[in-house]
Formats: structure tokens, sequence, C-alpha cells
């Protein structure tokens, strides 16, 4: 109950309980400012020591760390607070699954399984029948090389200087090298620190180029980029096929500016769209050239045409860039089903393992991390790591078994983090037909001509966690399979 007055004493506890509160607030205060000034100079020392990433990180030339270097960092499973061991209703899958089976117009040619968190199909059609698996293949590939790589580290792209006599002359030529270790998400201008793709800027590599040059009164340079760490064959043998106008894949390269997709001056976010543009054939090249163009509006000279040689042993790096880590390309890559960015993650997987810088090594690498994992692979025919080239074939169980490790995945974590959310984002952001599903499957979905397919793991509504996959190849009516896909991953919530 309040009162209108109040007697002095009370006027003196309430003074002293100002001072008190102003005591601590003051105190407070003084303790969060040492605090954040402590932090602040142990993210100096981090930073200035290249433990931690930032604008003051100093690393002497031909030093920076490459992707293939670093080992797994440690990862907590995506379902780490689900139960796993909730059981699954045989007669409610049963259901789902007959449901699926009568749409008219799917025909015969399909395979569908449901998993537990372990990989035991709980219940199944034709699962031991190999079958084309489209883009779903993305998603062995994805596991694989997310065992292996170190997943936090990044691609860097760098200006390298050749040795030179020195000059006090401003107009000395010198030689350049433009190099990366294989940031095909390169941007035109400043680094973005907002996005995925363009996270390095080459616009920024200019600046700092130019600024090292500068010092050493170099205006005029010769420029080389060095595109040859995938080797001779950048691309599977088949994929040709299913790449008509060039607008689903281009051969892997060190380097490319936006994956070489030529947008023509069309508006676009670099990290959401879903035209697909034509796409260039050198894109290695093209970003040279593009840093070319960079270098010369900021007053530096540069004769002829970029050429494609090795980096000499002993130049020195005057500036680098730093891509988004790998498994935010992952996630950009399985999102937008990116078949040039899964073919380099295979390829970067067969280096890091010491296999053949080929497509072929590529998918050797990946059957042989998954054995290790103890994926099923019997069966398994790997014409790329992508799934776009004609002749891939797997069994369902082989995809269910990827998604059930999945949700349990320590190292290889970013395969089931980066896979698109129906109802919310990715290339399945318009495949649930129950909005109340939506945000609780991760899921990779396979189109081609004659295949309809996906693959993912789903966090049921009454909780426990399931695996799927379900494939159908050559439908009698593409639109009504692809119908009742979407109609199936939407009940399997409600297992």
């Amino acid at each position: 109950m309040s009162t209108v007055g109040s007697s002095p004493s009370s006027h003196g506890a309430h003074a002293r309980r100002v001072n008190h509160v102003a005591r601590n607030r003051a105190w407070r205060i003084v303790v969060s400012s040492v605090l954040t000034l402590l932090m602040a100079m142990g993210y100096f020392v981090a930073d200035i020591n290249g433990i931690l990433p930032g604008p003051l990180t100093i690393l002497p030339a031909g030093k920076t760390a490459s992707v293939l270097s670093g080992s797994v960092r440690a990862a907590k499973p995506i379902a780490d607070s689900a139960d796993l061991g909730k059981p699954i209703d045989k007669n409610a899958t049963e259901a789902v699954i007959n449901a699926f089976a009568a749409t008219p117009g799917l025909g015969n040619d399909f395979s569908i399984a449901i998993a537990d968190s372990d990989g035991k199909i709980v219940d199944s059609r034709n699962p031991d029948i190999p079958r084309e698996p489209a883009s779903t293949m993305k998603t062995l590939t994805a596991l694989a090389s997310s065992s292996v790589l170190d997943m936090g580290s990044t691609f860097h792209t760098d200006a390298l200087l050749d040795p030179m006599p020195a000059s006090a002359g401003h107009t000395q030529q010198a030689t350049l090298t433009l190099k990366s270790d294989g940031d095909m998400l390169l941007g035109a201008g400043e680094s973005d620190p907002n996005h995925i793709n363009g996270r390095a800027g080459l616009a920024t590599l200019a600046d700092e180029t130019v600024a090292q040059l500068k010092k050493r009164n170099i205006g005029q340079i010769h420029l080389k980029y060095d595109d040859t760490l995938f080797g001779s064959v950048r691309s599977p043998a088949a994929i040709a096929s299913n790449n008509v106008g060039n607008t689903n894949f281009t051969g892997i390269a060190s380097m490319a500016v936006d994956g070489g997709r030529q947008w023509k001056g069309a508006e676009h976010n670099p990290d959401l769209y879903s035209a697909y543009p034509e796409m260039s054939t050198t894109p290695a090249h093209d970003a040279a050239a593009v840093f070319a163009s960079l270098l010369s509006s900021r007053g530096i000279g540069v004769d002829g045409d970029p050429a494609n040689e090795k980096t000499p042993n002993n130049a020195e790096r005057i500036a680098t860039v730093a891509s988004a880590t790998l498994s935010e390309v992952m996630a950009f890559t399985l999102r937008h089903s990116d078949n040039t960015l899964i073919e380099e993650f295979g390829r970067l997987l067969a280096l890091k393992t010491s296999g053949a810088n080929s497509p072929e090594g590529a998918t050797q690498a990946v059957r042989t991390e998954l054995e290790k994992l103890g994926v099923e692979t019997t069966n398994l025919h790997m014409a790329d790591c992508s799934g776009l080239s004609e002749g891939s074939s797997l069994e369902i169980k082989t995809l269910v078994e990827v998604q059930s490790h999945n949700l349990k995945a320590g190292p290889g974590a970013a395969a089931g983090e980066g896979l698109s959310v129906p109802g919310l984002v990715g290339t399945a952001k318009n495949r649930l037909d129950d909005s109340s599903a939506a945000g609780l499957l991760r899921v990779k979905t396979g189109s081609l001509d004659q295949v309809t397919s996906m693959a993912g793991n789903v966090s049921r509504k009454n909780g426990g966690v399931l695996a799927f996959a379900v494939i159908v190849n050559k439908p009698q009516d593409y639109f009504a399979a692809r119908k009742a896909v979407d109609a199936f991953i939407s009940a399997l919530a409600g297992l």
C-alpha cells in the first residue's frame, strides 16, 4: 500500500539506497570497461599473430595456410538435443509410403526408404534396386569431404610479386601473379562480410596490392595468374550431356568470380538466386582480367593479357583476401545445388587424401571416405561428384545412411547443416504442401529430365528424428511425381 508522505528516516534510507545503486553501477561500468579492454587486447594479440582472422593479421609471404593443410575441427551433432532413440511407428510409415506409391503417373521405377538415426531402415520399397540419384549424389560428396577437410578454414587469394632488382624508377616494371587455393566465389568489388559469395573481393585485393606496389616505386606490371592447382582435367567425362548451354556447370578452377556465372548486368542477391545464366569456360582467366582492370583503374599499368603460369617459389605475397569458411561455402553449394563447387569439394578431398588429381580421383576419394564412415556403397557408381553426369546410380539405402550419419555427425556436420530447409531456404523452399512442417526438415533435392529425388532428415513434431530418401526414375508424369515427393516429406514430420 503506497503513502503520500514519508519520514526523514525514510528519506535517509532512500538516499543510502540511491548511493548504493550508483556505486554498484559505477563499479559495474569499471569492471565492464576493464574486461572489454582486456578482450580487445587479447583479440589484438591473436589477430596480429594470425591466431584469429582480422585486419591486423600478418603472415610471412608464402606462408598462407592452405585449405588442404588443416585438420578437422570438432563439431557437435546437428540433432544434439533430440531424442535419437524414439521409435518410429511402422504402421504410420507404411501408410505414408502406400500413399506415395499410389500416386497416378508415378510409374514403377522408384525407391523409397525411411530410417532411424542409426541408419536402420524402418520401412521401404525397392531399397536394393540401383537408381539414378541426380543431385542427391551431392550429399555423398558433402559428407565425405566435410569429414576430412577443415571446414573452419578459408580460401586465400593472393597477389604475389616476383623477385626483382632494386630500382628507384616509378615506371619500373615487375611481374605479379594472382593466385588462389580454390575460391570460386570471389567478388569483383570490395570484400563483402555480409555474403558468402563475394566475401573475398578483388577490389579490396587490388587496393592492398596497389598500396604495396607504390611503396616499392612500381607503377607498371606484367600480370600472370596461377590456375595449376587442379591439373589438366577439370570436368567429368560425361557431364556435358546435362549441361546444355553451359548453364549448370563449368570446369573447376583455382579461382573464379561468382562461380563463373555471367549475369550480363542482371541484378541479383549474391547468396540467393534461382536463375541459371551461362557460365564462363575460362573462369580463372576472367578473374585475372577483372583484377587487371582494377589495378589499371588505380593507376598501375598492366601490359598484355594475363597468362596462366605457375607461381615462382620465391615470390613475395604482398596482399591477400580470405573467403567465407568452407562450411559456409558448403551451405551455399548445397542450397543452390552448385555442380561446380561440389565437384571442387570432391577434388579437394582427393588432394587432401593423396588421391589422383582428376575427376576419377575425386569420386574414388568420396567412396573411400564413405566406406570409412560405414556407409553402404554396394552398387554405388559415381560418374561424378554432383549427380549431373549420365551414368551414376546407387541404392536408396546409401542416401539414407548418409542422412542418418548427418544426424549424429561431429566431423562432417557441415554436410547436414548446409542442406536446404523446405518452406524456408534453398532449392526446396517451395517443396512443402503442409506449411506446419516448415523448418522441420533438412533436405537435398535432385532434378533431371527423367529423375526427381530427395534425401534428408526430419525433426518429428511429436519428438524424435528420422532420415529418408526417395528416387523416382522415368516417371510417367514428372509433375505428379514431384508433387508426390512434396506430400511425402510433409507427412514425415507427423510420424
